[in-house]
């Protein structure tokens, strides 16, 4: 996991209807280890391989969200690349927002429709 290099893929997470079911699937196939992180009001796995976390699963939170993975790319300054992806024609789906102890992030769409996300992590 990249978290300091600016453009870097650094995370990897998977929402879906079924975290149970795509777990069993992963693990399975990729022989991935989980480690499951109890958070208000839901429960976040962590996905690692070879032991180092890679990603993570999570329940979708609202009806008729779909089942689908996100990548996080790390940036030096998410406002500062929203707004700039914002003149390049980006749409903003998730605003800049704060993960405690983890760094602050957005989702946005590029202007062909791609969804992606950026994250600016805490600095340890």
């Amino acid at each position: 996991m990249d978290t300091t290099t600016h453009g870097a893929f650094s995370w990897n997470e998977l929402t879906t209807t079924d975290t149970t079911a795509a777990l069993e699937f992963y693990t399975k196939i990729f022989g991935w280890t989980t480690e499951v992180m109890h958070m208000p009001g839901m429960d976040y796995t962590v996905v690692k391989a070879g032991g180092r976390p890679i990603g993570g699963v999570m329940a979708a939170n609202k009806e008729g969200c779909p089942t689908t993975w996100m990548s996080y790319v790390t940036v030096d300054n998410i406002d500062e690349t929203v707004a700039l992806a914002q003149t390049l024609g980006a749409k903003v789906c998730v605003p800049p927002m704060d993960i405690p102890e983890v760094g602050r992030f957005s989702v946005f769409t590029d202007p062909q429709g791609a969804v992606v996300a950026a994250i600016t992590y805490v600095k340890r």
